[in-house]
């Protein structure tokens, strides 16, 4: 980790903010972003664009990518806050504990970069991947990025895996990435 991100870090831990995830009921999604950003609360609702056709005409759309979550970075006040809105339903918490489940900032600032940043669709899965290799991009719009290497239905691709709910992943030549550690 270089300079420039532990500093982040450290501000974040001295903020006591932290990343959660909450779920809201479905559809309100764009909503539940819209209040919490008049709220002045920091939030991410991960959205791509697409490009919807009826018989008539075409419309770009946003399109959620993680239906009924929205993440929040948010300090302990904020947090209660962000619970009292009518259409957050709870905190993710994972089976066996009572308080809601920090998901790591380097996993969000990656998951964030991936989903702004991607020419191609994003896709999210909830099931587990394999690890595979680990791989840094290194042409395109996301260069920079690091994640796994991994192959789906034949095509490669490149995942960032938030632990508590699954991977991100996005199309990829393999050309466009190199093994972290190879230079």
């Amino acid at each position: 980790m270089d300079l420039k991100n532990k500093l982040m870090e450290e501000d974040k831990a001295i903020s006591g903010r932290r990343w959660l995830a909450a779920y809201v009921k479905m559809h309100h999604e764009k909503k539940v972003r819209d209040r919490l950003g008049e709220m002045d609360i920091e939030c991410f609702l991960p959205v791509q664009e697409e490009v919807r056709m009826w018989s008539d005409r075409k419309k770009k759309v946003e399109r959620v990518l993680i239906p009924m979550m929205i993440f929040v970075h948010v300090n302990s006040d904020e947090q209660r806050s962000v619970i009292t809105l009518p259409s957050v339903m709870r905190y993710m918490v994972l089976r066996g504990e009572r308080t809601p489940t920090t998901i790591p900032a380097t996993q969000m600032d990656q998951f964030r970069f991936m989903v702004d940043f991607s020419d191609s669709p994003v896709r999210f899965d909830s099931q587990l991947l394999r690890p595979g290799e680990k791989v840094r991009v290194i042409k395109g719009s996301l260069a920079g990025l690091e994640g796994e290497l991994i192959t789906v239905d034949g095509k490669s691709g490149i995942a960032i895996r938030i632990n508590q709910l699954g991977c991100a992943m996005v199309e990829m030549q393999s050309s466009m990435v190199e093994r972290i550690g190879e230079r």
